[in-house]
């Protein structure tokens, strides 16, 4: 039987080729999908090449397995540090944990911290109108309920 620590394993070895890195696992029943992302975007030549890589570690025992391998999607929110780590310069909008929505520029990551920079309106001292300024917020991983890259037309 197939565990996700077993696919976790070989899906790191395959990954040390490259760039690329784990995002996710998910097994439901006879499916598993599994997520990988890159600074630069995921090739479909490379989630072929993974999901052979895994059919062939695994032998027989995928027959009774569906196979998913595909790219975290744009616009979803991250699950992993480096998904940050990509996108500082970038809009993203935050959902924190009061259900309140924040979009601004990640600005930083360390760790599991990150500052966004968003514009707020402020009234100067002595001034009595309002003027936008930026500021720095700065947020937990493990205290916002997502985070994800604001997808922008313009």
């Amino acid at each position: 039987m197939i565990n996700k620590d077993t696919i976790k394993t070989l899906v790191e070895e395959w990954l040390k080729k490259g760039n690329y890195f784990l995002v996710d696992i998910m097994m439901d029943g006879d499916r598993i999908a599994v997520e990988i992302d890159h600074a630069e975007g995921v090739w479909i030549e490379d989630c072929a090449e993974l999901s052979r890589y895994l059919q062939e570690q695994l032998g027989e025992e995928m027959d009774d397995y569906e196979l998913e391998v595909g790219s975290a999607g744009i616009g979803q929110p991250f699950k992993v540090e480096q998904q940050y780590q990509n996108h500082v310069g970038d809009e993203v909008e935050v959902l924190m944990a009061d259900g309140k929505k924040l979009t601004g520029i990640l600005k930083s990551v360390e760790g599991r911290q990150f500052v966004v920079t968003t514009k707020e309106k402020q009234v100067p001292e002595g001034k009595k109108r309002p003027v936008l300024v930026e500021v720095d917020k700065p947020f937990s991983m493990d205290e916002v309920k997502s985070t994800k890259y604001v997808l922008n037309f313009k």
